[in-house]
Order: structure tokens, then sequence, then C-alpha cells
């Protein structure tokens, strides 16, 4: 096996706040108690694990590859005060005490297999660390590389969660124009070359390169590689957030033209068709990515995790230190239980086929209704992963230009009894006239019942119909 390379060093970027960033003076001390079990702890201020009221916590569980509508023999899971027999499994007591920014080692250890399987690194120093899911580990990341007064670059339509924590921060945004793919590698260059501010370089890219959220738009591997040459040729940092990755699926097609639904969703991309990410073809070390269980298990559970050069998730272990810790340690133990010894990795593809199955069905049926009733009405890009249509409104001649125009659709779809998000609330430009009245709204087919959704899409028409046609 040839030998991979290290990362480039690009901790010269690195914030003031990140350079001075360290390891708790506290949680430095507890690898003593991990390598010496012999050693009598005087030090640790943690509460004595027999004062825990839990002996045993746990779930019930469909089995892998099948939803709880369909499984009528659903396996029990659970952790207790013992550790498992095949000891891959800590005792219930580590889930529950005080730990380090790392993560509880069985969980920080599957989700380190699975990047390895998935996405396999290029470079040689590459680590884990975890999160409370994407938005969590976003701010972690950001904070690395921009500080007050920096610009980050974003797509011209992005997550509102991204927009409402930058500019808070005093942070710039530099939008770049999307295509049906997502971030257009050209522009991003044209921005590159053409920025001015050397006091104040572009350092860091944030995109979501698989279903973006709001447009849908997912990056083909051609695209990502021409982001990330663009990326190298102006030494970016990226932030890969990627929480709908495992959303992928077939292509679109009418269910009317669906004689047997078995066969039609019968090629699912699983974990081994996906197109490959971005971590995938770095071979800088300049992707910082971002890993959610949030849209493939349950967002509740607040558990997710970063990979990046170790000395990367490093710091951002060291602000965990000072911020959330670790995932709470009931969510940790119960992912922990279910993929190293439920699920394991086979059990895990197959859960995540049936994930990719409903909302291939989803899309479908939405996508199906959308063509019969919003014709002449809006434009979609038909999406071949995760959640969401953007729909351009086709306004009419005496609602173009007209100053308030998409309010006035937003308020006709209240008054409808349907909802969907104005367009301007994904703008980085803010929320200025001008912004408000771009023609968007986004869709998502990803929590309505089925039965509900030609309800929805009725309603809807109706809604447009006196400011289109």
């Amino acid at each position: 096996m040839p030998v991979k390379p290290h990362s480039k060093d690009l901790s010269q970027f690195f914030t003031e706040a990140a350079r001075v960033r360290d390891n708790s003076p506290l949680k430095s001390l507890t690898k003593y108690m991990n390598d010496d079990p012999t050693l009598v702890s005087l030090g640790a201020g943690l509460p004595h694990p027999s004062t825990f009221p839990f002996a045993k916590i746990g779930a019930s569980v469909a089995p892998a590859g099948q939803s709880l509508a369909s499984s009528s023999n659903n396996n029990l899971l659970d952790v207790s005060v013992a550790p498992t027999e095949s000891g891959e499994i800590e005792a219930l007591g580590k889930f529950l005490q005080y730990g380090n920014g790392r993560g509880v080692p069985s969980y920080s250890k599957f989700t380190r297999e699975h990047t390895e399987r998935v996405h396999a690194p290029l470079y040689e120093d590459w680590d884990v660390v975890v999160s409370l899911g994407n938005t969590d580990a976003f701010v972690k990341a950001l904070m690395l590389f921009c500080d007050h007064g920096d610009t980050l670059i974003v797509d011209e339509w992005t997550y509102p969660a991204v927009i409402g924590t930058v500019i808070p921060m005093g942070i710039k945004l530099a939008p770049v124009s999307m295509d049906s793919e997502g971030m257009v590698p050209e522009a991003l260059d044209r921005l590159c070359a053409s920025w001015s501010n050397s006091e104040r370089p572009l350092r860091m890219a944030y995109m979501i390169p698989t279903a973006q959220n709001p447009t849908g738009a997912t990056m083909s591997l051609g695209r990502k590689q021409a982001i990330y040459a663009v990326a190298q040729k102006h030494n970016l940092v990226i932030i890969e957030d990627d929480p709908y990755y495992y959303l992928q699926f077939e292509s679109y097609k009418p269910l009317l033209q669906v004689s047997d639904p078995e066969e039609r969703y019968a090629n699912l991309p699983g974990v081994k068709s996906l197109v490959p990410s971005l971590l995938s073809i770095d071979i800088d070390g300049r992707v910082i990515r971002l890993d959610s269980f949030s849209k493939v298990l349950a967002p509740g559970l607040r558990c997710g995790w970063v990979t990046a050069p170790k000395y990367i998730t490093d710091k951002i272990q060291f602000h965990n230190e000072t911020s959330i810790q670790q995932p709470a340690g009931v969510s940790q133990a119960i992912v922990s239980k279910l993929m190293n010894e439920q699920w394991g990795h086979e059990g895990w593809e197959r859960h995540l086929i049936q994930i990719q199955r409903e909302y291939a069905i989803r899309r479908d049926k939405f996508v199906d209704l959308c063509l019969k009733h919003l014709k002449g009405k809006v434009e979609f890009t038909i999406p071949d992963a995760g959640m969401f249509l953007w729909f351009r409104v086709l306004l009419n001649s005496q609602m173009q230009g007209k100053k308030g125009a998409m309010q006035q659709v937003f308020d006709s779809m209240i008054a409808n009894h349907v909802l969907l998000v104005p367009g301007y609330m994904f703008s980085p430009l803010g929320a200025s006239p001008e912004v408000r009245d771009q023609p968007y709204i986004r869709a998502a087919f990803s929590f309505a019942s089925i039965d509900n959704f030609e309800v929805a899409i009725t309603r809807l028409a109706q809604a447009l119909e006196p400011f289109t046609n």
C-alpha cells in the first residue's frame, strides 16, 4: 500500500483566537487516568458513578433496512452499568460522565471507520472529532480561519443559519453565482482573482455540495474537481457541509411510468455508489467535512462529526472542551450501541438504502404533482437528492418588477393554508426590497404526509393563480 502524504499546513491562516486555543488543562489530565488503570485519582472533580440513578438506558429500534411502519419485530438496544461482553461499548457510567472534546471512544471509532470506508481520505494525518451536528461544527470550523472583518465565500443562496451566525460575528459574506450543480467554478475563480483587499484575503469557502439547501442542487464529481482546483489555485479552505449526502437517489421517473416499484427502487446507491465527496478528492487537507446523523437517524440526538487534518480537529476538540464538551452521553450511547453492535457497517448501509428509498418515493410523487398542477406557474430543476424543490415563480407582466410582489404571493399562500419558505430568507445579501422581490420559494417534500401532497400543491396553485399566467 503506497504511503499517503501528510496534509499541507494551513495553520498560518488561523485566526488569533484559533492560534491560542489549547487543550483544557483539566481535560489534559484525563490521559493519565486512561493510560494507567492502577492510578488512583484525587484530581478529577467528577461525580462518582454510583450516584447516577441510571442502571440501564435503551431503545427499541427497527431492524436495519426496515422502517418502523413495516417492522413487527423491533430489536432491543440497551447500555448498562456493566461493559458489553464484546468490549466494543463502554459501560453506561462512561457515557454519563464528563469527557473530553473528542467524544466517547466507541462512538468516535465508528465515525472514523465509516469515514475511511466511504471517503478514504488521501492524506495520512486525518482524524475525526465529535460535534452537536453540522451547525455547531460550522461555527467551530469558521472560527479557525475567519475573524471579525474577514469575508466568507458562500453560494448566492445559502443556509439561513450560516447567515445568522456570520453576520453578528462581523464576518462578511461574498456570494458566488450558482447553476443546477451548485457553485460555479469560474465565478469562484473570478471572485478570488479580483479580490483586492490584501489585508483581509479570502481564506474560506462554505458549500453544501449535495442537495444544497435551499436549491436542491447536487455537484457532480466533475464539478467538485473543478471547485477543488480553484481552491488549490487560491489557497482556500473548504467547509464541506454535507448533511444530505446519504439522501442521494436515482434520477426522476414519473410514477405513472413505474410498473414495478420494487424494481424502480432496486438500485439505490447505499454508500457504494454515492457521488464522491470533496473530502475524497482532497490531497492537501484543505477540506473540513461536516457530517451529521440528523437527517438519517434523528436530529434530536444532536450527534455529528468533523473530518479534517488532525491539527484542525485538535483545535475543534479544544473548542468543544470550553463549550459543548461533547454530544449528550445518552445520545452517544444509543448511536454507538446501534452502530457498533446492533447494525454494524453493513446494517447501517441497509438503513441508508431504506431512507434513500423513502425520499426517492417522496421526490417522485411530489414532482409528479408539481408537473400536473403548477405548469405555467413555476419553474424548477428536479433534484437527484435531498428534501427540497426550489421554485422560480413565473410572475405575470403585471407583477414582474412590482414592489412587494413576493410578499403578496406569500400572503396568498398563507390565506390558502399552505406554507413555503420565501427565497429572500436564503440570501446572503440581506432582506432588502430588491432581494425580497426575487421570485423564489422553497418547498420541502420531507415532512408532510404523502397523502397531503396533492392538497398542498393544489392550494399552492390556487395561491399563485392571481400572480402568474
